[in-house]
């Protein structure tokens, strides 16, 4: 099983001492070394991050930000266990997440990290409130409906506890995807292109709120987005372009 999370006195880090070495901050939440990922098909193999190295503290927000095709996403789905490197290693709260078993993973994962996805994500046979209350329940917590009651409450959905998705607003859904996703106070909220399904009124509704709560909760939030302004609002900026880091 996975050892409880090291402590912020213990997990502090020095960056090699080679020229180019990316420092680790102290009481790093997230830590990227040296990660590599490439495919092969009949065609050959093809290098999606190379050599990609950076670190997080716990509390700071970071959005990846390049092109379309430069791996952003792929480099999220890695952070959160849900993609393998090639070579490399990926920490998250201390822990080495591919020495981890699949299971070992899917535990740590559900006890630590937060998702946001541009297409929602929710599930439609549920209410905005079950939805909300599926992690809670997930992780046996005992007042499931009270705390998915009072987030979507703060998230601006206290009169639409009933709904299903299909007869909410865009806006409306991610709003409960957000909620779903604090619900659960990680540690690390991972949003891929969270508001590229919006328009830009109900976007900066959904980041301000985005931002507010994860100011609220101390959670470090590590975001993939194509807008600007967007990652403007964010501590870091790691840019990628053809798979490599050229600027965190």
């Amino acid at each position: 099983m996975f050892e409880p999370a090291v402590s912020d006195a213990s997990m502090g880090s020095t960056a090699p001492g080679f020229p180019g070495a990316t420092a680790k901050p102290e009481a790093s939440i997230i830590s990227v070394e040296h990660v590599f990922k490439s495919v092969t098909d009949s065609t050959g193999t093809l290098a999606i991050l190379r050599d990609i190295d950076f670190a997080l503290a716990a509390r700071e927000t970071a959005a990846i930000v390049g092109a379309s095709g430069s791996g952003k996403s792929t480099l999220l789905s890695i952070i959160a266990g849900l993609d393998t490197p090639t070579q490399g290693t990926v920490k998250l709260a201390g822990q080495d997440l591919f020495a981890l078993s699949e299971d070992d993973r899917a535990a740590l994962r559900a006890q630590k990290v937060g998702f946001v996805f541009q297409s929602f994500q929710l599930m439609g046979n549920l209410t905005a409130l079950e939805n909300v209350m599926l992690p809670l329940e997930l992780s046996g917590a005992r007042n499931a409906r009270a705390q998915a009651t009072e987030m979507l409450r703060r998230v601006g959905l206290g009169e639409r506890l009933g709904h299903y998705p299909k007869v909410l607003s865009g806006g409306e859904q991610q709003r409960v995807a957000l909620a779903r996703a604090f619900v659960v106070q990680p540690a690390v909220l991972l949003a891929d292109e969270p508001t590229g399904s919006l328009d830009f009124a109900t976007g900066e509704t959904v980041m301000s709120l985005m931002f507010e709560l994860n100011r609220e909760l101390g959670t470090t939030l590590v975001l993939v987005t194509h807008d600007q302004g967007i990652a403007a609002r964010c501590e870091r900026r790691i840019t990628i372009d053809a798979g490599r880091v050229i600027s965190a």
